[in-house]
């Protein structure tokens, strides 16, 4: 028996992105928009990175800079249109992003 490509496929994924503090409210009213099945979760986080493009004075001190970090899960078609729809509506806003498989999910 063989088995196609598609049959390895993850159906979810993880999406995760870090966004600056002043696009929060913006991001959150377009993720809603976007009526994500699972809905979504935001929490801030210090972001560590070694290299001090567009860091401010104090975040260079400090070595890390402030970022909301939302996550949530996506099916398989409607990943294609979050990442769309996130590019286009936000465009240079510096929001670093990272999509991974779902293996295993539930509630214990």
């Amino acid at each position: 028996m063989t088995h196609t490509h598609q049959e390895y496929m993850h159906q979810e994924y993880l999406v995760t992105l870090n966004v600056p503090p002043s696009i929060e409210e913006a991001l959150v009213d377009s993720l809603l928009m976007l009526e994500t099945q699972h809905g979504f979760s935001s929490f801030p986080v210090n972001a560590h990175h070694h290299k001090n493009k567009g860091l401010s004075l104090a975040e260079q001190v400090s070595g890390r800079q402030k970022r909301i970090r939302f996550q949530m899960y996506v099916d398989v078609q409607g990943l294609p249109s979050l990442l769309a729809q996130l590019k286009q509506e936000f465009a240079g806003a510096g929001i670093q992003y990272w999509v991974l498989p779902v293996i295993e999910k539930g509630v214990v």
